[in-house]
């Protein structure tokens, strides 16, 4: 009787209507809703790039270069031209919305205005995108349907007044949405939304961000199918030896994502401060030096899954694959650089696909019996190229295995690409997508604007008021200290109030139930002498760095001229509300 009693109060109007009304569960649904608009919206942008590709390629049957006797094959470097010409006023009106890969400004976003991103970018990006990846351009749909996909999520966020924090995480719902859509990958979609755009792993992110996935990748297969982006053959490591091959993979991969990265960077640049015609006309002009490449090249235009798919096959020749790691960095450059729109994410793939072709025609030449063939080597080259250019392994570690549907071949792809990232990281500090932020002086790490953070003190952030053990508290005393605070470490003060070591839970767990040290040990017995401290002068990157590395929540702050001198604490609560403060006054200011 009293069980239906309670069952009864559990399942009450106003338990329900609570329930309903908690922020949890209206953080989910919307994110179930941006799941579904996401899904749609990256439907619609395949679809409205196969639009534009057949209205220009249609004449020649798909991208095409020179045909031998056709004369009218030589007009071919128009087309992107022509899609160039078009785009121009829009990259030059919109530069925000239309101009380059899109995550970029979404993580600018996230940072700097809360995740606000103007509802006009699903138009106008997906227009722009679509027409010039589909007159030619090299370039992925995976950064714009990102960029449209978080517009989504912000303006929902937006309309339903949610604050900073959800409207940044309803933003990462939806580009995870957009990319899991795209790829027909959930789980990377979402990894990609928390390691790249959100640099966030919270569970009341987490949770969103996967349901939001979830849905959009549902939405996608119910309207285009359930297919991976790539069919493979069934790739396996061959022999234990093979590693060590895979491992030399992904340093190369490192070192060709960084010429990736600087190639575009540079082209960027040359562009925007060396080429001086009117901005309208110089997306024409990128596309028709890439018409121009074409001609020889065809395998450059578009995204490049076909030529991509021939190399994952072992159908194309090595002088081929070799030839067009190089001739993709510079298409995507140009195409980019001029003030094209699209993704980078598709050219990193197929730059990866055709150096693991290369390499693994060499290997497998040198050393059959213990290597798979080239194709295995494609595969995973896109992985290890992707992952030191995004500096994402993890994400591009799970994207990989679902764009293909082959686990296999998994743990030559994780030897690869921790070793492709592990390169470019020793190289370079910026990726693929923070660079261009690092040149207007925005440095972004862990989700977080670092100048800002180096530019805030920790007088700024700290609390003056501390829970101090004395050195001769008892530990029966300890014991309940511990129970009574919020606070899981604390400095350990002498009788002159000087600071002499810091007591965590950690030092005491394992004596918790040994009564006989209640009235013997004192904190000074158990407390660790050496303390990693800040003072109020130190900056709040330097702090946080300090609180990664040590795995703690809290740091004793002293005095500058005294380390003995107790001035106060820091936590991570203390350093992130002193950080949406400063942002919050930044956001008012611009």
């Amino acid at each position: 009787m009293s069980e239906s009693k309670s069952l009864r109060k559990i399942l009450s109007v106003r338990s329900i209507k609570e329930f309903i009304s908690t922020e949890g569960t209206i953080i989910i649904s919307l994110a179930i809703m941006i799941g579904l608009l996401s899904g749609l919206g990256a439907v619609g942008f395949i679809n409205l790039i196969k639009l534009f590709r057949t209205l220009f390629w249609s004449t020649w049957g798909g991208y095409s270069g020179y045909i031998p006797g056709d004369l009218t094959s030589l007009l071919i470097p128009l087309l992107p031209a022509l899609g160039g010409l078009l785009l121009g006023p829009i990259s030059a009106i919109f530069p925000t919305e239309a101009k380059g890969h899109g995550v970029p400004e979404v993580m600018e976003s996230v940072v700097l205005r809360g995740g606000v991103l103007k509802v006009r970018t699903v138009f106008i990006r997906a227009l722009a995108s679509a027409i010039c990846i589909g007159s030619g351009g090299s370039a992925g749909r995976e950064g714009p349907i990102a960029q449209i996909g978080s517009a989504i999520g912000s303006y929902v966020g937006q309309v339903f007044r949610m604050s900073a924090s959800n409207v940044r995480t309803l933003l990462g719902c939806g580009a995870a949405g957009g990319i899991a859509a795209t790829f027909n990958a959930p789980i990377a979609g979402a990894l990609f939304a928390l390691e790249i755009v959100l640099g966030d792993w919270q569970v009341a992110t987490f949770s969103p961000v996967i349901m939001s996935s979830v849905i959009a990748t549902t939405t996608a297969r119910y309207i285009m199918g359930n297919e991976p982006a790539f069919g493979v053959p069934l790739y396996e490591l061959v022999n234990p030896v093979e590693i060590v091959f895979y491992i030399i993979l992904g340093l190369l991969a490192g070192l060709v994502a960084l010429l990736f990265i600087h190639t575009l960077d540079t082209f960027e640049e040359f562009f925007e401060n060396k080429v001086k015609i009117h901005p309208w006309l110089k997306p024409a002009v990128g596309g028709l030096i890439l018409g121009v490449v074409g001609l020889i090249f065809p395998q450059i235009f578009g995204n490049g899954y076909p030529s991509m798919g021939e190399a994952l096959m072992g159908n194309m020749a090595f002088q081929i694959m070799i030839v067009l790691v190089f001739l993709k960095i510079l298409a995507t450059s140009i195409t980019l650089g001029s003030g094209g729109s699209g993704g980078v994410f598709a050219p990193s793939l197929y730059i990866g696909a055709m150096l693991g072709g290369s390499f693994g025609s060499v290997v497998h030449s040198l050393f059959p019996s213990v290597t798979a063939t080239k194709g295995a080597y494609a595969l995973v080259g896109m992985g290890a190229t992707v992952a030191a250019a995004a500096h994402a392994p993890l994400t591009n570690i799970l994207i990989l295995f679902e764009l293909t549907g082959d686990y296999h071949i998994i743990l030559p792809i994780m030897a690869a690409c921790i070793m492709s990232t592990l390169t470019i990281r020793g190289l370079s500090p910026h990726s693929i997508y923070s660079i261009r932020l690092h040149k207007r002086g925005i440095t972004i790490e862990a989700g977080k604007e670092v100048n800002v953070l180096q530019s805030l003190k920790v007088r700024d952030a700290m609390t003056a008021k501390v829970e101090v053990i004395p050195e001769s508290m008892r530990f029966k005393d300890i014991l309940q200290h511990f129970v009574n605070s919020k606070y899981s470490n604390f400095p350990v003060v002498n009788r002159d109030g000087e600071l002499t070591g810091i007591l965590s839970f950690q030092d005491i767990r394992q004596h918790v139930f040994t009564s006989e040290l209640d009235h013997i040990v004192v904190a000074k017995d158990l407390a660790t002498p050496h303390v990693t401290t800040v003072t109020p002068s130190d900056n709040l990157k330097d702090a946080l760095e300090k609180l990664a590395y040590r795995s703690v929540e809290q740091l004793p702050v002293v005095d500058s001229r005294n380390e003995k001198k107790l001035m106060g604490i820091l936590t991570r609560r203390d350093i992130l509300t002193a950080y949406n403060k400063a942002i919050l006054r930044y956001e008012t200011t611009t």
